[in-house]
């Protein structure tokens, strides 16, 4: 069980705890890589039909298409009240299936994933964890037409004067800001509390910004794209000199949610006396919003709905392990999909007739009682043939850089169908570290095999365990 190089002739074994030898890119900086980074969407053509490989989806061709036709019903605003429920096997893509249905609806929807025993909380009641879950998947989005200067700053002065107060030390009177757009520039002489904001947001020169000429707040857009450099990547926004003149009125879009505005609404903000905020200190972190609060918020947001002024987004709320809800869940999930604002939910589980919580008599499938899935369009997911397999891991291996040796996925593929293809992708990173302790660049099959020795699937490590289903004293099986 140990590693070797690539020319065994010429170096010794190396320890599994060993140093990676340096390379040229240690210095690179390392960022980590999300399990469905590389679902872009439903991989649809213009017809509704499921392309073999689209949108970083390997088959699952018939649950594509029917979350397809659910994606349609929601931007048309015909699936309120209803319910997409995903079933199958463990690592068969229902997460990246709800993942893929929110990118079909669009950047800007909110998207509010939960798992079941998430409402298991000791600081507020399982009801409430649904309705904020339901709440933070609203969006509102808020379009107002007001009056600005935007441009590059160009210059950045504070002005200093005797502090009337005290004779030892000195205020800022007024502060010079110069912002430069295409078509011309301008000076302006801002208050004293602008240049606190403009602190705040760290605005340097050459930073894009805009200041609101009623309320003199500050917003930060960007830095201007003449300091752009040759970076291939940045931590910076890059965006245009601003068009027209620097004083304009422009249309501002916020984006927020209805849990956003609960949250704000629920916190009343205390005074400045020591009292005030040692309370603040000794307080709850989570604040559980009353139904007259929501009542409040939603009427607000009707008013601006009527005015023109806002936009409510409906976004989705995902619920993995669904059969984790008990029957107290369920029957408060019912009348949320009642709600005259209800988001796009998707709920998922890979149970099949199972004992519903919270009773001793009631077993439905999936776990879910009859009366919700009543509402739900059920789609099922399939499982990967070895064929497939091969190619989400030729896929995941090109999204984490990893190269792969000859023989080496047709080896994982078939440790994929014999375990499961979590298990095989899971071989990946650990490989890639045996092969780089062995100073090698790709992963070679000798790799995959002292990986299977190193680790076990779970379907061996079940097999292993002995009849009586636990351990042999201080014995291995």
């Amino acid at each position: 069980m140990k590693a070797t190089s690539a020319t065994p002739s010429t170096s010794a074994p190396v320890a599994h705890n060993a140093l990676p030898p340096p390379s040229a890119t240690s210095n690179a900086r390392s960022s980590r890589i999300a399990p469905h980074s590389h679902i872009k969407g439903l991989g649809l053509t213009s017809d509704g039909l499921a392309a073999p490989d689209g949108a970083g989806f390997i088959g699952q061709t018939n649950a594509r298409e029917a979350c397809g036709v659910v994606v349609d019903l929601v931007k048309s605003r015909k699936f309120s009240g209803r319910a997409l429920l995903l079933v199958g096997a463990p690592g068969t893509g229902k997460t990246a299936l709800a993942l893929a249905v929110s990118h079909e609806l669009g950047a800007k929807v909110p998207f509010c994933p939960m798992v079941g025993s998430e409402v298991y909380s000791t600081e507020v009641k399982k009801t409430e964890v649904l309705a904020e879950a339901f709440r933070r998947a609203i969006g509102l989005r808020i379009k107002e037409t007001k009056e600005v200067y935007e441009g590059e700053v160009t210059e950045l002065t504070p002005a200093e004067s005797e502090n009337p107060l005290s004779g030892y030390g000195k205020t800022v009177s007024h502060v010079i800001v110069g912002l430069k757009t295409v078509k011309g520039t301008k000076q302006l002489r801002l208050d004293p509390t602008i240049y606190e904001a403009i602190l705040k947001e760290k605005i340097v020169v050459g930073d894009v910004i805009y200041v609101e000429a009623n309320t003199g707040a500050v917003k930060r857009v960007g830095r201007s794209d003449a300091y752009a450099s040759s970076y291939d990547l940045e931590s910076e926004t890059y965006v245009p000199l601003p068009k027209g003149d620097v004083h304009k009125r422009k249309e501002l879009v916020q984006d927020v949610t209805l849990g956003d505005l609960d949250a704000a609404n629920a916190r009343p903000q205390g005074g400045q006396d020591i009292m005030s905020v040692m309370g603040s200190l000794v307080k709850s972190g989570r604040t559980e919003v009353t139904d007259k609060l929501r009542r409040e918020v939603n009427k607000v947001v009707k008013g601006y709905v009527d005015q023109g002024v806002a936009e409510v987004v409906p976004g989705v709320v995902f619920i993995d392990e669904v059969h984790m809800l008990d029957i107290e869940c369920f029957t408060y999930l019912n009348a949320l999909l009642e709600s005259p604002m209800a988001p796009t939910v998707i709920l998922a589980t890979n149970r099949g007739n199972a004992l519903v919580r919270g009773t001793t008599d009631i077993v439905s499938p999936h776990g879910v009682p009859v009366d919700l899935l009543d509402r739900c369009l059920i789609v099922k997911t399939d499982g990967y043939n070895r064929e497939q397999i091969g190619k989400v891991v030729q896929l995941r291996s090109n999204i984490e850089g990893l190269k792969l040796g000859p023989g080496v996925l047709e080896r994982i593929a078939e440790e994929g169908e014999r375990g499961s293809m979590r298990y095989a992708l899971q071989l990946l990173t650990p490989a890639s570290i045996l092969a780089g302790l062995a100073g090698r660049s790709q992963i070679d099959v000798e790799d995959i095999g002292e990986m299977n020795e190193l680790f076990l699937d779970a379907k061996t490590s079940a097999t292993n365990i002995g009849a009586g289903g636990g351990f042999d004293g201080g014995k291995m099986w």
